[in-house]
């Protein structure tokens, strides 16, 4: 059997292992649009800040651990069409040349791409964003080679706000400018004031309420505009508002998509398309408190969604089981981690939430995981014991 799956990032590298680990006898090939198969994407302000100095050690596994399981890569191939009938998928590489690719099963892992806000001069250089290897890249050579001693971060959620960290960490000034009234809006408000005061006692200027209209040159520097009479000149600007999932590849093969134009699959990670399953940030995920389809772009769930999809393919029959939207971030001496959904978000629902603040911080030493383990659990005892529906 020709197991095919387009994306080498979290959902289509677990895709490809689950598949290989249940039946080895199965033709397993990976298209992959660069040469990064999964990479850590969320240790890119490692890399930057250089606490990691070796962008290599971002790899879950090289390229020579996957190919080793019988895994076939197929790495700098961009997929450019899906023909469901004949059951074939065009590539390209990176010298323009075409081949079809055969399929008896076809796992979809695309994943999401930045969103590029309305702001007028994006493509000036010492403008970034930053989302994939490619782009990390690029931010580095621009911090080695022109040393900026300023930086604008446009977005305060968790990308955001781990490059502050960075860049402090390198000794550069930074002001995050947000649209919400607080700091990270997928955390309640009052979890949202303890950061911004974390950031402040960094040195970090943090901006809310502020949408940014214009990023223009002046001289070297950039001059960032926005409302409220928001002006700012700096060195360089980090754009990182948030993703959307990459579908167009599926959505012109016939499969449906719905939030946010992500693809639509049941519990089983299957498409509307027969014998094409999709998975990770390109997909709906069920929420589990929601009981309802939502778009939680997260490498946790695109993991579980993967393997859901490989075991699929080759024959079995097991389903995802939901997720809670848990995440977790570093930010100075701060691990902060939400699940399940906020108080807002419990009171739309039809819940009637209990709430208790309990800030747990780490300040005096570097274990993020403990920190975050111990959030999480006082999270989940307040989901388990204190939400009532109606």
């Amino acid at each position: 059997m020709n197991l095919l799956i387009i994306g080498g990032s979290d959902a289509g590298i677990s895709a490809a292992l689950r598949a290989t680990e249940l039946d080895s006898t199965v033709s397993v090939t990976v298209v992959v649009a660069d040469s990064f198969p999964n990479y850590s994407i969320c240790g890119i302000p490692f890399y930057l800040s250089g606490e990691v100095p070796d962008w290599r050690n971002l790899a879950h596994r090289t390229a020579e651990e996957i190919t080793q399981t019988g895994i076939s890569l197929l790495l700098n191939h961009t997929a450019q069409s899906i023909d469901a009938d004949k059951k074939q998928v065009k590539v390209v590489d990176e010298q323009g040349q075409e081949q079809w690719l055969s399929y008896d099963k076809l796992v979809i892992g695309t994943g999401a791409v930045p969103v590029n806000p309305p702001i007028q001069g994006l493509n000036l250089a010492g403008v970034f964003l930053l989302h994939s290897m490619a782009d990390s890249f690029a931010v580095h050579h621009y911090l080695t080679h022109h040393e900026p001693k300023s930086a604008v971060i446009i977005g305060d959620g968790y990308i955001g706000l781990e490059m502050a960290d960075a860049l402090i960490h390198r000794g550069i000034a930074v002001t995050v400018v947000g649209r919400s009234p607080s700091v990270m809006r997928t955390v309640d408000p009052s979890l949202g004031h303890v950061i911004a005061e974390e950031l402040q006692r960094h040195g970090v200027e943090a901006i809310n309420s502020v949408e940014i209209n214009t990023i223009e040159q002046q001289g070297t520097q950039l001059v960032v505009s926005g409302s409220s009479g928001f002006h700012k000149t700096t060195d360089m600007v980090l754009v990182a508002v948030g993703v959307q999932p990459l579908t167009n590849l599926a959505s012109t093969a016939g499969l449906k998509t719905g939030i946010r134009g992500a693809i639509q699959v049941n519990r089983k990670m299957e498409t509307n398309v027969p014998d094409i399953y999709a998975a990770g940030d390109c997909v709906e995920t069920w929420h589990r408190l929601l009981n309802e389809y939502t778009y939680l772009p997260l490498g946790t769930t695109a993991h579980k969604q993967g393997r859901i999809a490989g075991e699929n393919a080759v024959g079995g029959n097991q389903e995802f089981a939901s997720s809670l939207g848990t995440q977790v971030v570093k930010v100075f001496d701060l691990a902060i981690a939400r699940t399940g959904l906020r108080d807002s978000e419990a009171q739309n629902a039809g819940f009637n939430p209990f709430t208790k603040v309990d800030y747990l911080t780490d300040r005096y030493s570097e274990r993020k995981e403990k920190a975050a383990k111990e959030i999480i659990k006082v999270a989940n005892s307040a989901l388990e014991v204190h939400a009532h529906k109606g």
